[in-house]
């Protein structure tokens, strides 16, 4: 369908700039140099390994979108900031926590499948936002979502300088944080196909890591560790499953969504993925697996094996503010060297985790600048499909890790989570905002759900649920601030609250901006066919067996 221009956005037909459509960020590339990928006109570039639109390449697998929706992001803020959430609301709150938004990424993910199954463009939800809402919607979301990414980077660098000054103080922070950010820029510029490979595997020895862990604590809990007593449940009689109530509770919130934030990434990476139709879906029902292994057995075997009040008189150096959970469990089975041991898998858990931080805050920021949203020169990729600007410019924000040089590794953390934590919760209401006007604009255009590819299950009622449930988190997470009173964090708590409607209502009033109305709506331009689309191995008319059938309803 043709649509009249949009009013301040300049943005026709489809919702891009002319610019993304022309080639002129995309180094060149709006087709394939790739001599064995077909370039006919009609497919509209649906099958070449350069997008044509923003100019990334498509070289992330099925089994890399899959790999990094299970355990991409899993680092530091599952394996030591969990800590402060045991100490701030005890095990019981841990485990209500991450049940509660592990429901809500559930509810968030079903209806993101729905529409990146569908619209696998450059610019995922900030780009959804423009189409279905209003081009200020997807300002705010998107520069929303890039403050998690900046954030979550520069803890990452905190976390992994602050292991090597732990393991060796002969080198100042500051000289690893310039060490490990020149090595992970330059990885960066290799290109997603190497991204997508290292991420494979640095996830499968998370996920491998994670499991030994829950093995241990078994094994611990039973009385299986010879010298050390079994010791069960008592850490939920002594010193209890609570602490400090419901304001203990609440606090656990800001912190899990941290740990969860990341789960939305297959989105971003959807545009730079050859199969999206398959990949996409495939990894949206793998997040229930990460949710219920991942996230729901850590908090029940974190609070199994670490009592709540082991953190009372941990200080804010290095070493000693690096300690999770799983330290002072192997600490206190008798394995007094488990610090090394777990700093050492933070360490890899950190590789990992700041490689996918970059690469999902460049892409953002890409898409953001190939969009209007951003500073233009960040929308730039060379003819290998790579945005050095963008890489080159995230990089750069995760340089905020240095607060720690000033205030310590534990205070510095608390001040990013709070701050990536409220974020998190904006932007995953306006994912399911989004889904909402996208079927009102689907069936007022007069299509019926059995023509998409992928169908969020329970609508309209999850994604009702999941704009509601954020809202309410989003107001609700720095209730531990107010009694007593403490400015300082309920500043850090709230800081970001409006900083959503300023943006929406500044960037509404400059460039004029509207609402669109459903009939205006444009549900065609952005859908594309899989690049190995010919290449299936099952056909859909073979039998499933009955494993598959259950696992694919999840």
């Amino acid at each position: 369908m043709s649509l009249p221009e949009r009013p301040g956005d300049g943005l026709t037909d489809g919702g891009k700039d002319d610019y993304a459509y022309n080639g002129k960020y995309a180094g060149g590339g709006g087709g394939s140099s790739d001599p064995e990928v077909p370039t006919d006109p009609s497919d509209n570039g649906d099958f070449n390994a350069i997008d044509p639109h923003s100019g990334v390449k498509r070289g992330l697998k099925t089994r890399h979108l899959s790999m990094m929706a299970l355990a991409g992001i899993i680092g530091p803020g599952l394996l030591v900031g969990s800590g402060g959430a045991l100490a701030s609301g005890g095990p019981a709150s841990l485990i209500i926590g991450f049940g509660v938004i592990g429901i809500i990424a559930w509810s968030i993910m079903q209806s993101l499948g729905e529409l990146t199954t569908l619209y696998p463009s450059g610019g995922a939800f900030t780009a959804l936002g423009d189409r279905f809402v209003d081009k200020a919607f997807g300002v705010a979301v998107g520069w929303n979502y890039y403050i998690i990414w900046f954030c979550v980077l520069a803890n990452e660098y905190n976390v992994i300088s602050s292991i090597c000054v732990f393991w060796s103080d002969k080198v100042p922070l500051y000289g690893y944080f310039l060490l490990f950010w020149t090595a992970f820029l330059g990885f960066q510029l290799l290109g997603v196909e190497t991204f997508g490979e290292a991420e494979f595997w640095l996830a499968l020895l998370k996920l491998v890591g994670l499991i030994a862990y829950f093995l241990f604590s078994i094994i611990y809990a039973s009385g299986g560790v010879i010298g050390a007593p079994a010791i069960g449940f008592s850490y939920w009689n002594d010193p209890g499953p609570f602490v400090d109530g419901f304001k203990g509770v609440a606090s656990v919130f800001v912190f899990c969504s941290t740990f969860y934030a990341g789960v939305e990434s297959v989105a971003v990476a959807a545009t730079e993925t050859k199969n999206p139709r398959v990949a996409v879906p495939l990894a949206i029902r793998q997040v229930f697996i990460r949710i219920i292994v991942v996230y729901m057995g850590s908090a029940f075997f974190f609070g199994l094996t670490c009592p709540s009040n082991a953190f009372a008189n941990i200080d804010g150096s290095a070493g000693r503010a690096l300690k999770s959970p799983m330290t002072i469990a192997l600490q206190n089975a008798g394995f007094q060297g488990g610090v090394h041991l777990i700093n050492a898998f933070i360490f890899v858990t950190c590789v990992s985790a700041v490689n996918s931080s970059i690469y999902i805050g460049s892409r953002t920021i890409l898409f953001m600048a190939q969009d209007g949203k951003a500073p233009r020169f960040l929308g730039w990729t060379d003819k290998r499909g790579v945005p050095i600007p963008a890489i080159v410019f995230t990089n750069l924000c995760g340089a905020l890790s240095m607060m720690n040089v000033s205030t310590g590794a534990s205070k510095a953390y608390g001040y990013i989570v709070n701050l990536s934590g409220v974020s998190t919760f904006i932007v995953w209401g306006a994912i399911s905002f989004i889904h909402i006007r996208f079927r009102a604009a689907w069936k007022a255009q007069g299509r019926s759900p059995e023509e998409l590819p992928f169908r969020a299950a329970w609508f309209p009622y999850n994604a009702w649920f999941g704009l509601v449930a954020n809202v309410f988190l989003a107001f609700i997470q720095g209730w531990a601030t107010l009694a007593p009173f403490d400015a300082g964090n309920f500043v850090d708590a709230y800081i970001l609250l409006p900083l959503f409607p300023i943006i929406y209502l500044g960037y509404k009033f400059v460039f004029k901006t509207k609402l669109w109305k459903l009939h205006e709506i444009d549900l065609q331009s952005g859908q594309r066919k899989d690049l190995e689309e010919a290449k299936k191995v099952v056909q859909s008319g073979q039998p499933k067996k009955w494993y598959q059938t259950v696992f694919k309803s999840l």
